[in-house]
C-alpha cells in the first residue's frame, strides 16, 4: 500500500515503479477570497509591467547615441511657442534672415545652449568686463538671442542672421546709458542692419542710469540717420505704476517702439503706455503717424526662452516682443536687400518707409480705429508685412 505525505498544498506520492516522486498539478482554487486575491495580483503585475515598458520607452527616447541625456522644454512651453509663431503669422522656411546682420545690446550671450549650436555669431564686444570670450552672467541676453536665432527645440524668428552681441548690462542687469550708447555705436560700426534693444523691457531689471553726456537716444538717432533699423522695448510699467510714456530709447521718434500682448492677442497688462498728445513738463511734442508710441505689439507674456543653464523657461516682458519685431524686419530685408544700409547708402527715409509698412500691415484690436496708446497700430503680422513690401 502506498503512503501519502502532506506537504502543505502539495501531496507527494512515492511511485514504486520508477523510484521517483511525482508531483501532481496544483489543485484549483476553490474559495471566492482566493480568486479575488489572485485577480488583484494579476492586475498589479500587469500594471507594473506596463509602467516599466512606458518608462523604458521614454528613457530610450531621450538618450542620444553617445549616451548623453537630451533635455527638452516642457509641453506647455512648446505649445506656447507654436501659439506665438502662429499669432504673429511667421512665414515658412523660405526666409531665415540669411545675409542680414542683427546686433543685440544686452547682458551678453551663453553659446553653450544646444538650441544655439547653429547660430552665426559674427562678432562680440564686452563693454562691462572687456572679456574676449562670449558669456552671459545675467541671462537676459541669452533669452533674447534665442527668440531670434534658436534652431533646436525652439525656433527663432530669423535663425540664420549674422549675429552681433554687445554686452552693455552687468550681472545684475544694470548699466550706464553712456555705455549703452557706445554699444550702439559699435553695432553700427560693425555692419549692423538692425539693432535690437530690449532695454527697459526686462522684468526686475534696471536697464541703465543716465549720467549726462551722449545718451543711448543720441546713438540710436545717429544709427537711424545712416539707415539702420533700431527696435526697442516700450517698457513694463503698465497699469497703476505707468509713468505716462514708453521707455527710453524707444521714445525717440525714429526708433520702433514695441509693446506686448498675451497668447490670445490681448494687450499684456505690464506693457507701457505711450504719450502721443504731448505735454509741457517735461516737454514732449505731440507725435504724428507713423511715429506714435508704441508702433506695434508682439508676444510678451510667458514667452518661451533659453536659459543659461542649458534649459528652457517662460518669461514676461516687452523685451521678448522687441526681438519678434527685429526678426520680422530681418526677414523683410532678406527678401529685399535694397532696403539694407551698406555703410555708404541708406538713410532715415528707409526707416520711415518701414514704419509705414508696419502701420499698414499690423492687425488692430476689434473696433480699434487708428493708433492706440497701449496697442500701437496693431499686432505684428510678419507675412502681411512681407506681402505689403512685396507689392
Amino acid at each position: 500500500m502506498s503512503t501519502e505525505e502532506d506537504n502543505g498544498d502539495m501531496v507527494v506520492q512515492p511511485n514504486p515503479m520508477q523510484g521517483v516522486f511525482v508531483i501532481p498539478p496544483l489543485q484549483p482554487l476553490n474559495t471566492e477570497a482566493d480568486m479575488d486575491l489572485t485577480f488583484i495580483r494579476r492586475v498589479v503585475t500587469i500594471t507594473l509591467s506596463v509602467t516599466m515598458i512606458i518608462a523604458t520607452g521614454y528613457i530610450a527616447a531621450v538618450i542620444l547615441s553617445d549616451g548623453a541625456i537630451l533635455l527638452r522644454p516642457s509641453e506647455n512651453a512648446l505649445e506656447r511657442h507654436e501659439i506665438y509663431r502662429n499669432l504673429v503669422n511667421e512665414p515658412g522656411e523660405d526666409l531665415s534672415g540669411s545675409g542680414v546682420t542683427v546686433c543685440i545690446v544686452d547682458s551678453g550671450i551663453s553659446t553653450e545652449h544646444s538650441d544655439l549650436d547653429t547660430m552665426n555669431l559674427k562678432s562680440w564686444k564686452d563693454f562691462v568686463n572687456d572679456r574676449d570670450t562670449p558669456y552671459d552672467d545675467h541671462g537676459h541676453g541669452t533669452s533674447m538671442a534665442g527668440i531670434l536665432v534658436a534652431n533646436g527645440w525652439l525656433k527663432g524668428v530669423a535663425p540664420q542672421v549674422n549675429l552681433l552681441v554687445a554686452k552693455a548690462l552687468s550681472k545684475d542687469g544694470q548699466g550706464d546709458d553712456g555705455v549703452v550708447a557706445e554699444a550702439i555705436d559699435w553695432c553700427a560700426t560693425n555692419g549692423a542692419h538692425i539693432i535690437s534693444l530690449s532695454l527697459g523691457g526686462a522684468p526686475n531689471v534696471l536697464p541703465f542710469s543716465i549720467t549726462g553726456g551722449r545718451t543711448s537716444g543720441d546713438a540710436a538717432n545717429e544709427a537711424i540717420d545712416s539707415g539702420i533699423y533700431v527696435i526697442a522695448a516700450a517698457g513694463n510699467d503698465g497699469g497703476e505704476d505707468d509713468d505716462g510714456d514708453v521707455a527710453s530709447p524707444s521714445s525717440e521718434a525714429g526708433v520702433i517702439s514695441v509693446g506686448g500682448v498675451t497668447h490670445k492677442g490681448n494687450s499684456w497688462a505690464g506693457s507701457s503706455e505711450g504719450d502721443n498728445n504731448g505735454r509741457l513738463v517735461p516737454l514732449l511734442f505731440p507725435r504724428n503717424d507713423p511715429h506714435k508710441k508704441p508702433e506695434v505689439v508682439a508676444p510678451a507674456q510667458e514667452v518661451p526662452i533659453l536659459m543659461t543653464d542649458g534649459g528652457w523657461g517662460l518669461a514676461d516682458g516687452t523685451s521678448a516682443a522687441t526681438v519678434y519685431v527685429a526678426g520680422a524686419i530681418a526677414l523683410v530685408l532678406e527678401a529685399h536687400p535694397n532696403l539694407m544700409t551698406n555703410g555708404s547708402q541708406g538713410n532715415a527715409d528707409d526707416i520711415d518707409q518701414m514704419k509705414n509698412w508696419l502701420m499698414n500691415s499690423v492687425r488692430p484690436q476689434q473696433d480699434q480705429t487708428g493708433h492706440d496708446d497701449r496697442y500701437g497700430y496693431g499686432l505684428l503680422d510678419i507675412e502681411a508685412l512681407i506681402a505689403i513690401v512685396d507689392s
